[in-house]
């Protein structure tokens, strides 16, 4: 990737506004959020609908119309349980700003996920995982590979796989950070993209403490070659973090003013 990839996380039916919204396909909170994350800086918009299992078709062609219409035709990561919805989504999804995302495959029952990417010229988030937690690297790599050769059986390209090592909660598996940032160096080294849910790592922490570890996660996450996260642009630290590793790695032209470019 040419650049860091933001995706905006807060388009999710878990909140109670954006689910009611959903429910009463009324678009303003929906595009409130949207607008609100781009103008923050993100790239793309995750848009979480849930399991969908009545209407998720239907939901899913007014959610990516209402957002495309409405934001200028910005990319999307098309993110439910169901299969048929995110096929409906790509089908009046404009590729002008990029090419849709489907939210997620993974090496066990979801990795046919892979195969709507593949059928429909789409990116998939691949998780390194079959069954939880994968115990260490090895088997991480073990169901990356496993995808990989998955997906080019398919024709797809190596590049539209963006492989996710499932960011864990640093409160109760604080041992299992360093092998987090291993795995996504060696991603790097592959010549892989990969993303991760940066905010998964302080889940459960105070709400002032969960800024500073998730800027602290994202920075050395991108020193490790992590090319883009699912994260909460609207967090002003965290962005400053991820525009200030760009500055330090040599990425982007150091200006006094970078921070407000």
């Amino acid at each position: 990737m040419d650049k860091f990839i933001v995706i905006g996380e807060r388009i999710h039916c878990i909140s109670p506004e954006i689910r009611d919204a959903m429910a009463n396909r009324d678009p303003e909170p929906i595009l409130r959020r949207g607008k609100a994350q781009l103008d923050a800086g993100a790239d793309y918009l995750d848009v979480n609908i849930g399991p969908a299992e009545k209407d998720g078709e239907e939901l899913m062609i007014w959610a990516v119309k209402t957002l495309q219409e409405n934001l200028d035709n910005v990319p999307l990561v098309l993110d439910t349980a169901n299969k048929k919805a995110i096929a409906a989504g790509i089908s009046v999804y404009n590729r002008s700003k990029g090419k849709p995302v489907v939210n997620s495959a993974d090496a066990g029952e979801r990795i046919s996920y892979i195969d709507v990417a593949a059928e429909n010229d789409a990116i998939s988030i691949a998780l390194c995982s079959k069954h939880g937690v994968p115990k260490d690297n090895d088997e991480r790599m073990a169901y990356c590979q496993e995808m990989l050769e998955y997906a080019m059986e398919r024709g797809m390209d190596p590049a539209d796989l963006w492989f996710d090592p499932l960011t864990l909660v640093i409160k109760g598996m604080q041992e299992k950070q360093k092998e987090f940032f291993e795995f996504i160096r060696q991603l790097s080294d592959m010549g892989l993209n990969s993303t991760a849910g940066i905010s998964n790592a302080s889940n459960g922490m105070p709400k002032e403490v969960r800024p500073i570890v998730d800027s602290a996660m994202i920075t050395m996450a991108i020193e490790c070659g992590l090319t883009s996260a699912i994260a909460n642009p609207n967090d002003r630290q965290l962005m400053e973090a991820i525009k200030t590793a760009a500055i330090i790695m040599n990425q982007t032209l150091y200006a006094d003013s970078y921070l407000d470019i």
